[in-house]
């Protein structure tokens, strides 16, 4: 505290006791306090916090004087709505418990539903403490009902239906909002007509009226424009988002958004926090003055008679002014620690408030991620299930390299398909090799034959040159591997016109039963200028399309790199521009006769059994209905297809089945349903799950609902098989 302030602050005390003296004491009038108490408001309501924080010093200092416990509840009120618009929380709600202790000591139920009001704002809008308050909403709407105040009933009841909402609870909410809209109709106030606009869209939105809800949303959308409301738009957008991806329109939902936290950063601005940080400080340090300056008025009590003794007075002085240089030493002593808490706090609210968002994009990201996997994967089920059919029903086909090209295409495009939605686990090393045997001359050649369209398009030949060295057989993931070359034969294609493109197969070195081989992919294209080499394998990232168009999402290159760090490889890029480019890396594969024949024998399952198995099939779509049951049949089993749970239940009741195909995305009733309710119903037979979910999303419900296996779409029908007769096998020893 300065010098000079100190000396001040003596001759204010030294003032005040002079005057008590000679018995000249006048009290602040009531009038007076008012007075400063609305001119705080107004300043508050203007966004000068500073002066508004002075000015309720000044009245409160006043109301304790004369012990009116009513305007020390407006002041204490006022105090806390101040630092509630500085977004100090705390202090906010330490305030407005200070009110409402004075409020109870009065009979004014107006101040006191009020306070409940702003206590219940505080903790449901503020700290999500949604029980206390909701329990200091119902006390407001109490004293509401005996002031006999539609319009304060009316808002707290806004509050309430909101903070309901925001749990969920929209069935206890619904008699607040009644009673909500049923005032907007009879007085058509401004001041609810966002929120509730907004309000009517979140509940339509439960009871799935998505019509409805739309329009309500955009209506509060649109009021809150035109009559500046920015807290109440920016919350409108946010649970409009909501509405939007539910309806999976996530382009939308994302804009909303964006939306709301360009609002929210416009609403919360800095500067007012830091221009009232010192103001706030001071508030707090006066609360201690004042608690001190009721200790010494007991004091003075005692000393009443004595009062005109000068020697009382001079001690009286001497001991105040003591104490003020105590307070001058404290405040220095604890400044610091003070400012450094108050950093701390704001620093901790605004991690809190990215984290939140960060759980936000990261849910978004997860369901769009969930959706797009299960849309892409059932189509792909069908090509590759009328492929195989093709290739079962027509023999004479086998050797056809259309048909061939077709199958590997589509598996490619699975594997392709999982990869790109599921970036982020091969990023966090996530995705596992499969061990598989394969023919690399094989591999090598069926790549050429499925990229022939793109060769022929741009006039280019593609050459292959296998080391005859290289084993027969190897033992590694083949799709991956297979994914990699297409990725970069592919790539070669598209920037090569008129030319040809290398695919080189070489031995390095055998280490025991781990072969290394180098794989170079070399053409005479457009080549790559020596600045973008570094940036090809960056996600999203095109280069050389200045003069020409060519196709593609720039993710090829980038998942190329990924996929070799799982087989703890890297690439090598040679390009010169105008002579073309070439891309080499090393992959270590094992040969092992003994484990290959054991391979060999673990997927061979005997599909000729004599005995005929009863299948029930529960697919709703009906191209997969076709191509399992096709599968089943060729495979001598008996096969029934039904479109829906209820359906399902019903033959269950009629008939016995061996086995159970249980679809999980369905209209009507779901797969985990369906399995739960034939459960309950005493029904034993296995249960297995094909599904175009990723297969961890579901584990843990799916076991829940009775479900024994999943495979997910599209399969390989030996797998399906053996997977198959291992669950009839079990339940048959088990009964």
């Amino acid at each position: 505290m300065p010098p000079i302030r100190i000396v001040l602050l003596f001759i204010l005390w030294f003032n005040f006791l002079g005057t008590a003296l000679i018995g000249q004491t006048q009290l602040p009038a009531k009038k007076e306090i008012n007075g400063l108490i609305q001119s705080a408001t107004k300043l508050r309501e203007s966004g000068d916090f500073e002066k508004s924080l002075l000015i309720s010093r000044l009245a409160l200092q006043k109301a304790i004087y004369i012990k009116d416990n009513l305007l020390i509840a407006e002041n204490y009120n006022n105090v806390a709505a101040n630092f509630n618009a500085l977004a100090e929380f705390d202090k906010a709600i330490f305030y407005y418990d200070k009110a409402l202790s004075h409020a109870d000591l009065t009979q004014n139920d107006t101040i006191k539903q009020r306070i409940n009001n702003n206590l219940g704002n505080m903790y449901c809008f503020e700290k999500k403490n949604y029980n206390k308050g909701i329990f200091h909403y119902r006390k407001a709407i109490e004293y509401s009902k005996k002031i006999a105040d539609s319009s304060q009933t009316a808002f707290t009841n806004l509050n309430l239906t909101w903070a309901l909402f925001d749990i969920g609870k929209f069935k206890e909410g619904e008699q607040s909002l009644k009673i909500i809209n049923s005032y907007y109709k009879k007085h058509k106030n401004n001041f609810v007509v966002v929120v509730l606009n907004m309000l009517n869209g979140m509940y339509c939105n439960f009871k799935n009226e998505d019509k409805k809800a739309d329009f309500h949303f955009q209506k509060a959308i649109r009021l809150g424009k035109e009559l500046n409301e920015k807290s109440d738009l920016s919350f409108s957008h946010l649970e409009y988002s909501k509405l939007l991806l539910k309806q999976k329109k996530y382009k939308e939902a994302y804009e909303n958004l964006q939306v709301y936290t360009r609002l929210n950063e416009e609403i919360y601005a800095e500067e007012k926090l830091e221009k009232a940080n010192v103001e706030g400080i001071n508030f707090q340090l006066d609360e201690y003055k004042r608690t001190i300056d009721k200790i010494e008025n007991e004091k003075d009590l005692q000393f009443q008679s004595l009062k005109k003794s000068r020697i009382i007075v001079l001690l009286f002085i001497i001991a105040t002014f003591v104490l003020l240089l105590f307070l001058n030493s404290l405040i220095k002593n604890n400044r610091f620690r003070l400012k450094s808490n108050a950093d701390l706090l704001l620093a901790n609210q605004e991690l809190v408030i990215a984290n939140k968002k960060a759980e936000e994009s990261a849910l978004l990201k997860t369901q769009f991620i969930s959706t797009i996997s299960h849309e892409l994967r059932t189509p792909l089920y069908g090509v590759v299930g009328i492929a195989d059919l093709l290739l079962e029903e027509h023999k004479e086909l086998e050797k056809s390299p259309h048909l061939n090209s077709l199958k590997f295409s589509a598996r490619y495009l699975l594997s392709l398909v999982n990869d790109i939605l599921q970036i982020n686990k091969i990023e966090e090393n996530k995705i596992v090799l499969d061990q598989m045997i394969f023919n690399l001359t094989d591999e090598l050649y069926m790549i050429k034959n499925s990229l022939s369209f793109i060769s022929k398009k741009n006039n280019n030949k593609i050459y292959i040159d296998v080391d005859p060295l290289i084993p027969e057989s190897l033992i590694g993931d083949k799709l991956r591997f297979a994914q990699i070359l297409m990725n970069l034969v592919s790539n070669a294609l598209k920037f090569t016109k008129n030319g040809k493109v290398e695919i080189i197969a070489k031995q390095i070195q055998t280490v025991g039963e781990i072969n290394s081989i180098e794989i170079k992919i070399k053409d005479n294209g457009i080549g790559i200028a020596p600045l973008d080499q570094g940036k090809i394998f960056d996600k999203f990232v095109q280069v050389g399309r200045k003069e020409l168009d060519y196709q593609g999402t720039g993710l090829g290159l980038s998942i190329v790199k990924r996929l070799l760090e799982l087989f703890g490889s890297d690439i090598i890029v040679e390009s010169e521009l105008g002579k073309g480019t070439s891309f080499t890396f090393c992959v270590d594969f094992e040969c092992n006769s003994e484990k290959t024949n054991e391979m060999i024998n673990n997927i061979q399952v005997d599909l000729n059994s004599n005995q005929i198995f009863k299948v029930l099939v529960v697919e709703d779509n009906h191209i997969n209905q076709l191509i399992t049951k096709k599968t089943m049949e060729k495979n001598n089993y008996s096969c029934k297809v039904v479109d829906d749970g209820f359906m399902a239940l019903e033959i269950l009741g009629q008939e016995e089945f061996d086995i159970i195909l249980m679809d999980i995305n369905m209209p009507l009733m779901n797969g985990f349903e369906t399995s739960r309710r034939i459960r309950q119903e005493g029904i034993e037979t296995p249960i297995i799950a094909l599904t175009a979910f990723d297969k961890n999303e579901i584990t843990d419900e799916a076991i829940a609902a009775g479900i024994n296996d999943i495979i997910v779409k599209p399969f390989e029908s030996v797998q399906l098989f053996k997977v198959i007769n291992c669950h009839i096998l079990k339940f048959k020893t088990i009964v």
